[in-house]
């Protein structure tokens, strides 16, 4: 039996109980989690904005070490240090031939509905009930039962708090610029929103040699983080003027317009603030009644309006480069995680979160 944050009913928060994982199947990866950083993602379905089977776990974006490993597994082994990333991918759909990896939906890799889950707990009448697996990895748990391919093993030296950030903040972010994206030096780069992800943006975009990094949140403590990140200029995002501002400061507007916290706000702001011939990318996770969209104008200038799941990564490629990054002094980790925190102080965490005021919290486990 291990340790486990459980969602039980929405609106309620996190209950810490006990849970029972199943022995790895053939593909299957037992990982000792280590440490876990808390992600909006989680929060919108903690809160029901999205719908998922309950009771569950929450908690994707994670490190630890390999316990086990099935028989056909291939990827990695025990002892091996790994993070996890929820972009699984099947490597034979037409996705991820075509290098789409991020938009893999392959039934490999997930649980099929109706099939027994992984991982139960006591019912409380001698029996025992399921427990879901949200987004297929439950990192919010001092173990995880995940695929081989939803999890890469990176240098053994990277501190392992640092690594849990990068398997989605840092990946959606930094993604987005190398990927998504692909800045090209001396182009101008807005993100909207500087929590984890954006931050994330912010520091990859520096890295890439944007020309221009335009940071706008409302909150000044997020822009000054934003500065020593890699922003050249901030701009309050609720400021009635902010498009103006940000068209004005690059002599009509950005070549990117990153949208990194899931507001309809944000979106807009991205959209209104581009150049002729730039590109909105969307990230957050938006309220399931949102609609982005570009005017005739917009389109007559060749405007674009984009989504990039996950940053679009090829994770088992780009989470051990950006480790490297982190080693060699170029990824700034230590100013995204804002505190460590234990499992059993998880919804104090997600309580900042709701307040805005700072970045990444993170669940270390001992």
């Amino acid at each position: 039996m291990v340790k486990a944050a459980i969602l039980e009913k929405p609106g309620e928060g996190l209950v810490i109980g006990e849970v029972e994982l199943a022995d790895p199947r053939p593909h299957e990866v037992l990982i000792d989690t280590k440490a876990c950083g808390l992600c909006h993602s989680d929060l919108h379905f903690i809160d029901g904005s999205y719908p998922h089977a309950l009771p569950a776990i929450p908690g994707h974006e994670a490190a630890g070490v390999v316990r086990a490993v099935g028989s056909e597994v291939s990827t990695v082994k025990p002892g091996d240090h790994v993070v996890s990333c929820l972009s699984a991918f099947c490597g034979q759909c037409e996705f991820c031939v075509t290098g789409r990896m991020a938009l893999c939906l392959g039934a490999n890799t997930r649980r099929g509905k109706g099939e027994p889950s992984r991982i139960t707990r006591a019912d409380g009448s001698g029996g025992v009930e399921p427990v879901a697996q949200m987004l297929n990895l439950s990192a919010f748990s001092e173990q995880m039962l995940i695929h081989e391919n939803a999890c890469v093993a990176i240098d053994k030296d990277m501190p392992l708090d640092r690594a849990a950030v990068i398997g989605c903040a840092v990946t959606t972010g930094a993604g987005t610029i190398f990927n998504a994206a692909a800045v090209t030096p001396g182009e101008t780069v807005l993100v909207v929103g500087c929590g984890g992800v954006g931050l994330a943006a912010i520091n990859a975009a520096k890295i890439a040699g944007a020309g221009m990094v335009i940071a706008a949140d409302p909150l000044e403590e997020k822009r000054e983080l934003a500065k020593v990140l890699g922003a050249t200029h901030t701009v309050d995002a609720l400021a009635d003027d902010a498009a103006k501002q940000i068209v004005a400061l690059t002599g009509g507007g950005v070549h990117w317009g990153i949208e990194a916290v899931g507001r309809q706000a944000s979106a807009d702001l991205a959209v209104a603030s581009l150049r002729r011939g730039g590109t909105a990318i969307i990230l957050g996770m938006m309220p399931l009644d949102c609609k982005v969209g570009l005017g005739a104008m917009d389109l007559l200038g060749g405007k674009k309006l984009m989504g990039a799941i996950m940053g679009m990564n090829h994770f088992p490629v780009d989470l051990p480069r950006l480790v490297d990054f982190y080693m060699r002094g170029l990824l700034d980790l230590d100013t995204i995680i804002a505190e460590r925190i234990k499992l059993e102080d998880i919804n104090a965490g997600f309580d900042k979160m709701r307040e805005g005021t700072s970045a990444r919290s993170v669940v270390v486990f001992d």
